[in-house]
């Protein structure tokens, strides 16, 4: 029985390009589970898109001197183009700038102010009396008051993750002209959080136990500190507005409504399916289950904030709600950049645009795969991407692709060998490649763990280098045509178990290599499953699938990343 599996990814500030800890943190993961799930037939939904409400997106239009809708379309654009050359299929990928996200957000706001969970208080909210202005969180910076960062934001500090509000900063100071803001006075809506605590606390007891060590220990920490009751509209003019008389120079505030997009879009999805009812099979079926892919700085708005939002709108009772909560929650750590932290602001970061302009995207999909940031920290450096891609990619799987294919085609016409009697070598790598290996990546894929899954695909790749080394058909050939057919038979075969199993991971090449073998459709068509090449079947002219990378392209490239930094 197919499963049906919701899929939420991250959604993107449409205020600069993407960089690699953008991909190893959610959107990588979230389409290496996505192909394999669609592999094995179940239905899926995977959506995210363009979050173009943030500060974050008029901050940049300010620096760029354009206006905030010419920002968002260029970067948008930039996504899309990203994610089609970096095989990031989406099902539907959106901005919240559309009508129909609009009118859902307002739909849940309405719904809950009507019901009390959203109500107006008096706040004071930093103003700058220079510019005239109150300020959006993100328009103050300043020192955290539990770690000390001298940089964090008015909504969060990125080094310790802990969300605040600006006056709890030390030495706040507004970002547009670096004076000190005062506090003003300025009616607002609020969630009430903390009605929902007993609540939260309650499910995640009896649904968090699969949730990553990470990811359930910071919830729990922010249960355990008591939830406050947060303001969800602010002073600005960009943005949903807010579904209130006497507001109409206010927003939705953008952390309230762009997890709002998951609902949107799946609403969104549905009509352009022409099935507008379809979006309940992923959000009302008790049998589907939502994952969510974010970065571990998300945590707390995913695991905590939108659930409160799904139970206040789906009317929870305690067990049930008319709306799914999420199933998982898998949130990546954070991917640094030669030792550093990836920063927008310093120019410290390696952007998907250009890397793909020098670099194939499966061996980038690789290289990030082995080194996902799941349980803690994780680091790119070039030398270890020309490493892994070079011993890995090339020397382990790509040359033994080529080596048994190329050979085949040159000594068999083109064709796959007919085998002859299978010997216990035989049998064994052969039964690793139909009893294990789909078995095994694929229940770590299911798991969330990535690189597992990544791991146990090399030791069959692995494995099968062994046994050609063994087995050395470039030698049987002069004494026994038999016996190099039934070896290259079998390896023909594991490399096709190979080909399935790395296709979650490397699409382009799974696909490449699909048609080298000859076989019929495509591997998504094939699905996940052991498929072996019949004797006598016509192959296609090999061709290598990797690149192997000269070791001059760190020293290029680390030149090109200090310069960068340099000039930014």
């Amino acid at each position: 029985m197919p499963d049906r599996i919701f899929i939420g990814v991250a959604w993107p500030y449409a205020n600069g390009p993407l960089h690699l800890g953008h991909i190893a943190g959610c959107y990588l993961p979230a389409d290496i589970f996505a192909r394999y799930h669609r592999l094995k037939g179940d239905d899926v939904l995977m959506v995210s898109g363009s979050d173009q409400h943030g500060t974050p997106v008029t901050i940049r239009a300010e620096q760029e001197g354009v206006t905030v809708p010419e920002v968002v379309k260029k970067y948008h654009d930039s996504f899309v183009d990203s994610w089609e050359k970096l095989g990031i299929g989406f099902d539907l990928y959106t901005t919240t700038g559309t009508d129909n996200h609009r009118q859902v957000a307002q739909q849940i706001f309405t719904k809950l102010h009507h019901q009390g969970d959203i109500f107006p208080q008096t706040t004071e909210l930093a103003w700058c009396e220079k510019d005239k202005r109150f300020l959006p969180d993100r328009y103050v910076d300043g020192t955290c008051p539990l770690c000390g960062n001298t940089r964090a934001r008015g909504d969060q500090c990125e080094k310790c993750g802990r969300p605040m509000n600006p006056q709890d900063l030390v030495d706040w100071r507004c970002r547009l002209c670096g004076q000190t803001p005062v506090l003003r006075k300025s009616e607002h809506q609020f969630l009430r959080l903390s009605a929902y605590e007993q609540k939260l606390a309650d499910w995640i007891d009896r649904n968090g136990g699969h949730w990553r060590p990470n990811v359930r220990n910071f919830t729990r920490q922010w249960l355990e500190d008591g939830l406050r009751d947060r303001s969800i509209t602010r002073d600005m003019e960009w943005g949903v507005p807010v579904p209130l008389r006497g507001y109409e120079d206010k927003r939705i505030y953008v952390w309230f409504e762009a997890v709002i997009g998951y609902l949107s879009a799946a609403i969104e999805w549905a009509q352009r399916q022409g099935k507008p009812e379809r979006w309940r099979d992923f959000w009302q079926d008790p049998a589907c289950r939502a994952y969510y892919f974010i970065g571990k700085d998300n945590i707390p708005f995913h695991t905590i904030i939108w659930p409160a939002m799904i139970m206040g709108y789906g009317d929870y009772d305690g067990r049930r709600s008319r709306y799914l909560l999420p199933y998982d929650v898998p949130a990546n750590q954070f991917l640094s950049l030669e030792g550093d932290k990836f920063s927008t602001s310093q120019n410290w970061a390696v952007w998907v645009p250009d890397f793909l302009e020098r670099y194939a995207p499966d061996a980038l999909r690789y290289h990030l795969s082995a080194t996902m940031p799941e349980t803690s920290d994780s680091d790119f450096s070039w030398r270890d991407f020309v490493r892994r891609n070079n011993d890995e990619l090339v020397a382990t799987y790509g040359n033994l692709v080529h080596r048994v294919l190329s050979f085949t085609y040159r000594n068999y016409e083109g064709l796959v060998p007919t085998p002859g009697p299978l010997d216990v070598d035989d049998q064994k790598l052969l039964a690793h490649a139909q009893d294990r290996a789909l078995n095994e990546v694929g229940e770590q894929i299911g798991l969330c763990n990535f690189r597992a899954g990544l791991g146990a695909a090399m030791v069959l790749a692995q494995a099968a280098n062994r046994y050609l080394d063994a087995k050395a058909p470039w030698k049987t050939l002069k004494d026994s045509r038999e016996r190099t057919a039934t070896t290259l038979w079998v390896a023909i075969a594991v490399i096709s178990t190979l080909k399935t199993a790395y296709a979650p991971y490397l699409p382009f090449s799974s696909r490449q290599l699909h048609g080298m073998l000859g076989l019929p459709g495509t591997v998504e068509e094939q699905g996940w499953k052991v498929a072996f090449p019949a004797g006598g079947q016509p192959m296609k002219s090999p061709a290598q699938l990797f690149t192997k990378l000269d070791d001059k392209v760190v020293d290029e490239e680390m030149a090109r990343l200090k310069a960068q930094r340099v000039t930014a």
